[in-house]
């Protein structure tokens, strides 16, 4: 049977909220191709025929899923532009923070970089220009000054020191499942989140114990 069309008495904010939040988390689980706008809508409670009408296209669908990935980072971390003009370790310390605890508690960000970053497409293509280089570059340039800090060799790239740091947070959460097989250990837990977040900062800035204040 098709869904029913949907009419002025579903419009409701919030409904559309909850739909592109659903989408994200299916998007991100089953890449654009294997999540289907039936599956979504499912997965959301709601009739299928709210997709086109809120959204016109699922490729529209997604954009707004990944503005809304990329916005609820921007809040939880301040801005990876606030620590370029003032990158002292304490700073530096507290964006890691913010940024591992992000990343642990949403791992949906994660799996939705890494299905879109793998492929040479129009999607990857619009993510990187709409929302990582404007984040990637100021990242490039605080760890080039951290490196810089910590007596790095000058010949190493900023580049790969910022793959390496995206790495290093988002590895052991997109992992997780191997993770509890192989060690018995849960890393979406508050406690290990938080010890994540120590070990990295110790190891780029030699104190685990810099930017707690603010947690």
């Amino acid at each position: 049977m098709p869904a029913r069309a949907a009419s002025k008495a579903d419009e409701d904010p919030s409904t559309r909220e909850h739909i592109v939040q659903i989408a994200l988390e299916c998007f991100a689980l089953h890449g654009f191709e294997g999540a289907s706008t039936r599956s979504i809508a499912t997965a959301a409670g709601v009739n299928q025929g709210l997709i086109p009408y809120y959204f016109g296209t699922k490729q529209a669908l997604w954009r707004e899923s990944v503005d809304l990935a990329f916005s609820e980072l921007d809040s939880a971390v301040g801005g990876i532009e606030s620590v370029v003009p003032d990158p002292s370790i304490e700073n530096v310390a507290r964006f890691i923070r913010r940024y591992v605890a992000f990343v642990g508690e949403r791992p949906e960000f994660v799996l939705m970089m890494n299905e879109e970053g793998k492929r040479n497409g129009p999607r990857m293509r619009w993510i990187v220009d709409r929302h990582v280089r404007p984040v990637f570059e100021p990242i490039a340039k605080v760890l080039a000054e951290v490196g810089a800090n910590r007596n790095f060799p000058s010949s190493i790239d900023p580049i790969h020191l910022t793959y390496i740091f995206v790495g290093a947070v988002a590895m052991i959460f997109h992992q997780a499942p191997e993770c509890r097989r192989v060690a018995g250990y849960d890393p979406m837990s508050a406690a290990a989140i938080e010890s994540h977040a120590d070990a990295l900062i110790h190891l780029l800035l030699g104190d685990a114990t810099l930017g707690r204040t603010e947690r």
